[in-house]
C-alpha cells in the first residue's frame, strides 16, 4: 500500500484512510521538518531502537532525538521531502524520502563545508502501542561524504 499526504491522526484529527503506522511515519517526518522535538519525544518508545547504515544500534528515545538533532544542527535549512510511504498493516510502514540542506555547522567531526547536499533517503519503521519502536535508516553516506567534499568523487571513464 502507498499512502500519500493527509492529515495525521496522531495530532488528534479523525483518522484518515491510512494505516497508523504511516500516520506515524507522516508526523515523524514532518516534525523533522518543523524541529518539532517535543512531537518527536512524543512519538518514541519507551525502547525504542535506531540502527543506521553501519548496522549499529542505538537504545532508548535520546539516541533517536541525537540522530535527529545531529542532522538538523549539521544542516539548519535541511528538508526533507516524502517520496512515497509504504505500509505493511497497522505496525509498519517503508518511508522512502530525499533529504536536502546545506552543511554549515559540524557533522560527526566534519568542519562545515558550505555544500548542499541532496540524498536518497529509506526508512524502516516498526510501531508498538501507537508509538515508534524500533527505527532502520538506509542511506549512502559516502555519496553525502562526496557531495559535501570530504571524500572523492568516483572516477569517470
Amino acid at each position: 500500500m502507498i499512502v500519500g499526504s493527509r492529515e495525521s491522526p496522531c495530532r488528534g484529527k479523525e483518522p484518515p484512510q491510512m494505516s497508523d503506522a504511516a500516520a506515524i511515519a507522516r508526523d515523524y517526518i514532518e516534525g523533522w521538518n518543523r524541529r518539532d522535538w517535543a512531537l518527536w519525544r512524543e512519538l518514541y518508545h519507551p525502547e525504542y531502537t535506531y540502527t543506521g547504515g553501519d548496522g549499529q544500534v542505538q537504545k532508548g528515545p535520546e539516541a533517536g532525538m541525537n540522530v535527529g538533532q545531529m542532522f538538523a544542527n549539521a544542516f539548519p535549512d535541511g528538508k526533507i521531502e516524502i517520496r512515497r510511504i509504504h505500509a505493511a498493516g497497522d505496525n509498519v510502514a517503508v518511508v522512502e524520502f530525499i533529504a536536502r540542506g546545506t552543511h554549515t555547522a559540524d557533522l560527526m567531526g566534519i568542519a562545515p563545508t558550505g555544500k548542499r547536499m541532496e540524498l536518497p533517503v529509506c526508512l524502516a519503521i516498526d510501531i508498538r502501542d501507537g508509538k515508534i519502536y524500533a527505527e532502520r535508516e538506509y542511506m549512502d553516506m559516502m555519496t553525502l561524504m562526496q557531495q559535501l567534499g570530504v571524500a572523492p568523487s568516483p572516477a569517470t571513464a
